[in-house]
């Protein structure tokens, strides 16, 4: 099986999005990366169209147009961001021809920037809900955690950050990122190091739970 077959299997035009950073609501509606859309008006499933400046295509389509690359390369990237395994992929560390990383234009680079910026965004004020569930006192006599007031502090504010994102003009757009995209690259490592600490709670708790082995 090809690249281009292999990856239309296996991949979806909604999972291609979220994972590339654009969000999609539960009816499978997303603002169309590719006209200035005000309003969700891009279904994206196993395919994708839109109803605003009528683009559609698949899975493959949809990234080439993204990335602004050949459908070649977006199937290639696909298949490399999804783990898809095709006829004549080499194994790792068998590419003797290193490629050139390919050039990009000023449009790319800010669509990627604001891809990563939404991404991260979105990643935080999960993270908030989270706290501001979880850590919310259970008596009126119980202080405040300090993830419960940053969830607090900080949740109106992601998600004025986010509506900039997905509904204003690129103007405002660019001027958030360049406000804002060193604070997202800091939060991106401290929400990274507080999985990983979440993950060696886990795995303490799970040891101390484990019985011995009797011997």
């Amino acid at each position: 099986m090809n690249v281009f077959e292999a990856v239309k299997q296996s991949v979806t035009t909604r999972q291609a999005a979220e994972r590339y950073g654009i969000r999609v609501g539960r009816n499978g509606m997303c603002v169309c990366p590719f006209h200035e859309d005000k309003n969700p008006s891009m279904k994206v499933d196993r395919r994708f169209h839109c109803f605003g400046c009528q683009a559609d295509g698949d899975v493959i389509d949809f990234v080439s147009r993204l990335e602004n690359v050949s459908p070649k390369k977006a199937a290639l990237m696909l298949a490399k961001d999804f783990s898809i395994p095709y006829e004549g992929r080499e194994p790792p560390g068998r590419n003797h021809h290193r490629r050139q990383p390919r050039q990009e234009s000023p449009e790319q680079q800010f669509r990627r920037m604001e891809r990563y910026c939404f991404r991260v965004l979105s990643d935080y004020h999960n993270l908030l809900r989270r706290w501001k569930r979880d850590y919310a006192p259970k008596t009126p006599d119980e202080d405040f955690h300090p993830l419960f007031v940053e969830a607090l502090q900080r949740m109106s504010h992601v998600e004025y950050l986010l509506d900039v994102l997905l509904f204003s003009d690129m103007e405002e757009r660019a001027a958030l990122i360049a406000s804002y995209g060193k604070e997202v690259r800091s939060l991106e490592r401290r929400m990274a190091d507080i999985a990983a600490r979440d993950t060696a709670g886990r795995d303490r708790h799970h040891r101390s739970r484990t019985p011995a082995p009797e011997r």
